[in-house]
């Protein structure tokens, strides 16, 4: 990658500006930084230097040998606009992917979560599996896991602002399915499930921007199947599960680091096959087995025990759930329905209806562009 030179700085009708210590750019001067795919980024270099992945489309810094790049983004509605091209968002977006019903399906589908109404199709997962698992950065949307007449540890994942069918990514460090997803901007974490055989305790991550597999992360406290995830900026939360029997058990991880999880406090009510999204403070947690229309809610950085927080409008588990930074959303369940729900995550209450899924499935994943880890 070439260093920064007066030939970067361009002005609008041609040349360059003279370079002498610290330059201010006034129009009609623009910056033009380093430019090239994913494959090409130095492996280390210095912190804070800056490129343009034509990959992913965005800007990208970084931010020193612990981290590495982190793309440098906003939100789909704040799309300052210009060029050729057209942002299809016009605000945060979740995923519902893949399924049941009554077989495995690689079903995709989208909602704009500030706007009331019916999800619309996206495409199709890489394969049809059920009981797969979600992450997210603001760019994509990434699927872990599953079962489709077996074990998968397959990784996929989705582009938000597009439409179309999935990419495969790479592969978990051990097939299972009923894993917890949830991370930050950069990294995506998958926690627990069951590999065909047993109840997994692994813990495993990904760096979303960077195709590839797997890498061991920690562990949980117990082995445990069905668990539910959602992240702050930092931590990432996983609740409830089967360690054998349901438990009520919320531990955490530090989303930067890897180890073992640390204990956080309690569910009001143990469970498995339960869902859960978060903005950046309070992190929800919704259903689970058996058949519960239970709400209850955690302040993301302040460790303790949940507190009941409001009712979906129907019992189920199974289901999926996504968030943007002032709405919760629930949608599908077992038995399979297509209803989605909307809670305000500020306020308590119960849930209201926000429209319909596609297809009525359980065993569906979710995520959003618009989550608490970002």
């Amino acid at each position: 990658m070439s260093e920064f030179q007066a030939s970067n700085f361009k002005k609008e009708n041609g040349g360059a500006p003279d370079l002498l210590g610290s330059t201010e750019l006034t129009s009609p001067y623009f910056f033009v930084p380093p430019s090239g795919d994913t494959a090409s980024r130095p492996q280390s270099c210095a912190a804070g230097t800056l490129r343009f992945n034509t990959d992913i489309g965005t800007l990208e810094v970084y931010k020193g040998d612990n981290i590495g790049w982190v793309q440098i983004q906003r939100r789909e509605s704040q799309y300052l606009g210009g060029g050729t091209g057209s942002n299809t968002g016009t605000g945060t977006r979740g995923l519902f992917y893949a399924g049941q019903n009554p077989g495995e399906v690689d079903t995709i589908d989208f909602i704009t979560i500030p706007t009331l109404g019916n999800a619309t199709d996206f495409g199709n997962a890489t394969d049809t599996r059920d009981e797969v698992m979600c992450c997210a950065s603001r760019i994509r949307g990434v699927g872990g896991g599953g079962y489709d007449a077996g074990t998968d540890d397959k990784i996929d994942f989705v582009t938000f602002s597009s439409t179309g069918n999935a990419t495969d990514f790479g592969n978990l460090s051990v097939g299972r399915y009923s894993t917890a997803g949830m991370g930050d901007d950069v990294r995506g974490i998958f926690s627990g499930g069951h590999n065909g055989s047993s109840f997994q305790d692994v813990i495993d991550y990904i760096t979303i921007a960077q195709s590839g597999n797997a890498i061991d992360f920690g562990n949980l406290a117990a082995a445990n199947y069905q668990p539910a995830a959602c992240s702050s900026s930092t931590r990432g939360i996983i609740g409830g599960g089967a360690d054998p029997n349901a438990t009520n058990r919320i531990q955490f991880v530090t989303i930067r680091t890897t180890g073992n999880t640390t204990d956080f406090g309690d569910l009001t009510v143990s469970r498995r096959g339960l869902s859960s999204s978060s903005n950046a403070t309070r992190g929800l947690f919704y259903a689970g087995l058996s058949n519960t229309n239970t709400i209850e809610f955690i302040t993301l950085t302040t460790a303790g025990n949940a507190s009941d927080f409001g009712d979906l409008t129907y019992t189920t588990q199974e289901g999926a759930a996504c968030a943007s930074s002032t709405r919760g959303i629930f949608g599908g369940g077992n038995p399979n329905v297509n209803t989605i729900n909307f809670v305000e995550i500020a306020t308590t209450g119960n849930a209201s209806d926000f429209g319909d899924l596609t297809q009525a499935r359980k065993r569906l994943g979710g995520c959003s562009n618009g989550h608490g880890g970002l």
